[in-house]
Formats: C-alpha cells, sequence, structure tokens
C-alpha cells in the first residue's frame, strides 16, 4: 500500500485550517426566528423613543435625577429584547448562527442540550456593561466632554451608551477575544447588535454639534443633545444593522 502523498497531507491539513479559522471569525447573527422574537425586534424601538420622547423634559429640568431614574427601565427593555430575541453567547443557535455553511451543506437542527444557562448570561452581561462605562466615559472626554466637572452627567451618559450599545453584543458574543478584536476594531459585520452600536457612537458625536451654537437652549446643557444622538443613532444603527446592512463590513 503506498504512502499517501504529500499533496493530500497538505490538502487535508489546509481543510482544517480553513475550518479552524472558520470558527474564529465573527460572524452576524441574526435575531431569532420566533415569531415572538421577530414582533419584539419591530416593537422595541418604538418602546426606546417612546420613553425617551416621555421623559424629555424631565430630562432637560434635571439630566443626572432623569437618567439614574430610568436605567432600571432601559436596562429591563434592553434585557427583555436580548433574551427574546438574540441567540445567547455559547448557545446552540449562537453557534449555528455564527457558523459558515459550505456550498450544499444544511444547517443541523438545533439542540438545546448545551444551552447556556440564560440568567447567568444576563448577569454576566450586564456586569460588563457597567465595567465598559469607564472605557466609554474616557472616550466622552477624549472627544471633548468636561474633564473635572459634570462628572455625574458623563457617567450616567456612558452607562446608557453602553446598555444600548455592548450589552447585546456581551449577550450574543460573551468575552470571546477574536469577536471583540473585531467589534473593536470596526471589522465586525454588521447585525442588530453591532449596528445598534455604530449608531449609538455616531449618534453621540452628531449630538455635540448643537452644544456650542449661541442659541441660549436649556436642552443644550450637557449631556441632554449627546443622549438624544445616542437613542435616534442607536435605533437607526440597529434597524440597518439588522436589514439592508446585515453581514457587510465596513470597507466591503
Amino acid at each position: 500500500m503506498s504512502a499517501p502523498s504529500g499533496k493530500t497531507v497538505a490538502a487535508g491539513s489546509g481543510q482544517k485550517t480553513a475550518a479552524a479559522d472558520d470558527d474564529t471569525i465573527c460572524r452576524a447573527i441574526p435575531t431569532l426566528p420566533t415569531p415572538l422574537a421577530q414582533a419584539l425586534r419591530h416593537v422595541h424601538p418604538a418602546l426606546m423613543l417612546s420613553l425617551f420622547y416621555l421623559r424629555f423634559g424631565a430630562l432637560v429640568r434635571d439630566p443626572v435625577s432623569t437618567m439614574l431614574n430610568s436605567l432600571p427601565v432601559v436596562a429591563a427593555l434592553q434585557v427583555a429584547y436580548a433574551v427574546i430575541c438574540l441567540p445567547a453567547a455559547g448557545s446552540p443557535a449562537a453557534i449555528q448562527s455564527a457558523k459558515k455553511l459550505r456550498p450544499g451543506e444544511k444547517r443541523k437542527p438545533v439542540a438545546d442540550g448545551n444551552a447556556p444557562n440564560i440568567t447567568s448570561t444576563v448577569v454576566v452581561a450586564l456586569g460588563l456593561s457597567i465595567f465598559a462605562t469607564v472605557g466609554l466615559q474616557t472616550f466622552f472626554v477624549l472627544f471633548g466632554a468636561p474633564l473635572l466637572t459634570h462628572i455625574p452627567q458623563t457617567t450616567l451618559c456612558s452607562l446608557h451608551l453602553s446598555l444600548l450599545g455592548l450589552f447585546p453584543l456581551f449577550y450574543t458574543h460573551g468575552i470571546s477575544t477574536s469577536d471583540w478584536l473585531e467589534v473593536l476594531g470596526a471589522r465586525a459585520p454588521f447585525d442588530e447588535a453591532f449596528g445598534g452600536l455604530v449608531g449609538g457612537c455616531v449618534g453621540a458625536w452628531a449630538g455635540a454639534v448643537p452644544i456650542p451654537l449661541d442659541w441660549d437652549r436649556e436642552w443644550q446643557k450637557w449631556p441632554i443633545t449627546i443622549l438624544c444622538g445616542v437613542y435616534g443613532g442607536y435605533v437607526v444603527g440597529k434597524f440597518i444593522g439588522g436589514t439592508i446592512a446585515f453581514g457587510k463590513k465596513f470597507g466591503g
């Protein structure tokens, strides 16, 4: 019996390497196909904007108290959206969504035997979102936020952005180093979670435009317009990421 040729061995090694690369590439994660998930993914943005609109007057009068008091509601809405609409990190649904199918290959039925604990996933994602507030606060300061004043305002604004933009990503990707390198490097493919983060950051940047204008309006106080941009940008980015830009990346 002849020994396998070097080309055959090399080809097999190359296939294994390609398969390993497929498993480590960050991929767009679609919302769950259940009727409830598909309904909530459309209702959720309307609820967020309605909440913001109803509390806008109070936000102008007392930004700190309003942002603080609205955090439990925002967190509850985000948790409900993630649990109902998105696959948790490490779940069979998330693994199947992230796996690239080869030509002619069909997705295997999803088994629930190795499903992660949803409660622990939510708690960890919330904890990471709170911890990430420090980084977002630094981001705001580098882009012009007051360094020594308005610290509560900046902290709470950062926490709102973290709950909107980062919590869904922590819930779906966990602490995967390869995934987060692509997210932070803006190389991740668009889906609702990543689109929401991009939209929230762009909205925060755009929301800073009215602050220095000489209009003498109460709503120009820091960080009211920033927060307006965060919520508006999050909703727009989430919609675009989940529809026309789904699976696409910056620059291609």
